[in-house]
């Protein structure tokens, strides 16, 4: 069994973090397409209150497991060279990246499908939560949309 990767960012990623990423795979030859989705923390407006950042936290130990599941199933089911998640915890104000997801395989439309279902997979099975902070410091809990 592979070593559980721990997914998990303190605060917003970086987008150098992300570039790098991206270079790393520069070596392997084997890859003919790449896949990333970057989950960015929206201005929406809840009770005509501006959302100013979001608050995120897991059952960690749980999320873990979960993630590694989603993940191996995606890698197995759609042949991929590799797969990373990374997500945040803790707040991640509006314009912040919370949520990287990076995909490999030696045809784009693999890695196309298998970003775009370990993205709605994450969304609804990973034990994650956010907390939205409004502009006049109220919070609301955030209910995930596909």
């Amino acid at each position: 069994m592979k070593k559980i990767k721990d997914i998990f960012i303190e605060g917003p990623i970086n987008p150098i973090f992300v570039a790098e990423s991206i270079t790393k795979h520069t070596v392997k030859t084997t890859i003919g397409g790449h896949s990333i989705f970057l989950g960015q923390i929206r201005e929406d407006m809840i009770d005509k209150k501006k959302v100013q950042a979001i608050h995120f936290t897991a059952y960690k130990e749980m999320a873990l497991e979960k993630a590694h599941e989603i993940r191996e199933e995606i890698i197995a089911k759609y042949g991929l060279t590799c797969a990373h998640i990374y997500h945040s915890l803790g707040e991640i104000k509006v314009g912040e990246i919370c949520l990287f997801v990076f995909t490999s395989a030696a045809h784009r439309k693999e890695a196309i499908n298998a970003c775009d279902e370990m993205v709605d997979r994450i969304k609804k099975e990973v034990p994650l939560w956010g907390k939205e902070i409004l502009e006049d410091n109220s919070h609301t809990w955030k209910e995930n949309k596909q």
